[in-house]
Formats: structure tokens, sequence, C-alpha cells
């Protein structure tokens, strides 16, 4: 009797993950629309079908740059990465943010005060939160909060799988 309590405990624990991963992790977005007047460095585009992202990109970058899914937190080497360079967006190669702006936030992803130039990325409303994206290939990158330090006060919140590190 007892045993069957445990099956059962343990099978609602397992099918209650399964869906929090699916409802908060892997459902996808409708597709993104580019607001109007979003602009990139020199004006330049890329676009691609869903089936050249897939070749192009790995499963994880293309779940969380094409879906907008959120890796999990300190799964990124780039959380800890401490050397100078520049984050390039893993999609299009598009400068994002210089290691210069980076800071440890102790939130389990990499975090920027500041973008490499304000129009290499763009952000738009995500529920209560906004979310941020790369504005040559629209990719999602992650979310910008305002609890940053100065001198932005911002806190851009990145996901590892969507960026790739240059020295």
């Amino acid at each position: 009797m007892n045993q069957n309590k445990l099956f059962l405990l343990l099978a609602l624990l397992l099918g209650g993950g399964i869906w929090l991963y699916g409802t908060y992790f892997a459902t996808p977005r409708p597709p993104h629309q580019r607001p109007p007047g979003a602009t990139s460095p020199g004006g330049r585009r890329m676009t691609k079908t869903d089936a050249d992202w897939r070749i192009h990109l790995t499963q994880a970058q293309y779940a969380v740059l094409r879906e907008s899914h959120t890796e999990w937190p300190n799964s990124s080497d780039l959380t800890h990465e401490k050397r100078a360079g520049i984050y390039v967006c893993a999609g299009c190669r598009n400068p994002l943010f210089s290691s210069k702006t980076k800071f440890d936030s102790n939130t389990g992803w990499p975090s920027f005060f500041a973008p490499i130039v304000p129009n290499a990325i763009y952000t738009e409303p995500d529920g209560n939160r906004t979310e941020v994206r790369c504005a040559v290939c629209d990719g999602h990158l992650g979310h910008v909060f305002p609890d940053g330090p100065e001198p932005s006060g911002l806190r851009y919140c990145m996901n590892g799988d969507a960026m790739v590190f240059e020295k």
C-alpha cells in the first residue's frame, strides 16, 4: 500500500514537472513581428527560412534565438567569462555587448549594463518584462530589467546560447 502511494506521488511530481517545463520553458511563442522603426548598425538585416536557421544554429541556439526559450541558469560558460572581448549574436554575428559592460548579477545569466551601440538591439514588451532582440536577425536574446548598476541602471540579462564570445 505504501509503495503505491509513493509511486503515485512520484508520478504526480514528474507529471507536474513536465507540465511546468512545457508551460514556462518550452512553449513556442507566435511568430515575431519586428516593430516599425527598428534599425540596426549600418541598416544590416539577415533573414533566413526556418530550415536554414535549423541548419545554421545548434538546437539550444535555435530554441533561444528563434523560439524565445530561456536556458537554465548557470548553464552557459559565458556567465562566468572574464576575458576582454565582444559578445556577438550567435545567429548573425552582430556585435551586441562589450566585456567592459559585463557585470556579475548573481542571476545565473550573463549580464551587461549597456549594449555595444544603442541600435545593436531593440526592445519590446513581453508581458510584465521587456524583451531584448538582435537588431540584425530579430533573434531573442533575453530581457532587460531596471535594477542594474550605474551608469545606465539597467541589467541586460542575456541567454548565453544566444551569443558567441570573441576575444
